[in-house]
């Protein structure tokens, strides 16, 4: 009768006590690929700006002197209220610094 009773005991605890390692080890997965999803987003971002500078460049022989000329003549979109975009033009014929950061919400 005891054997019994540990059996069930352990029963009665070991499921439970797997089923939340299961959940926390999903939980934490589901954690890591939204970190890396935000991280590509902001890769593509900046290597869209650049593509955009240089196809201004292409086209009019001079990168675009600032970020609203891109958005204005060659359609690109930010979505300011996620990402701070640092766009600085040193000269006409110098690729610009850009800086694409992630807003902290």
């Amino acid at each position: 009768m005891r054997k019994y009773s540990l059996s069930a005991l352990l029963k009665g605890l070991l499921l439970p006590a797997a089923a939340i390692a299961v959940l926390l080890c999903f939980a934490t997965a589901l954690d890591g690929l939204d970190g890396g999803r935000s991280a590509e987003n902001l890769r593509q971002l900046e290597e869209t700006l650049r593509r955009g500078c240089v196809a201004c460049y292409a086209a009019e022989g001079v990168y675009p002197p600032t970020l609203d000329y891109l958005k204005e003549h060659y359609g690109l979109q930010v979505d300011e209220a996620r990402y701070t975009v640092r766009y600085t033009a040193f000269a006409e014929n110098l690729m610009p610094d850009i800086t694409v950061l992630e807003n902290v919400s």
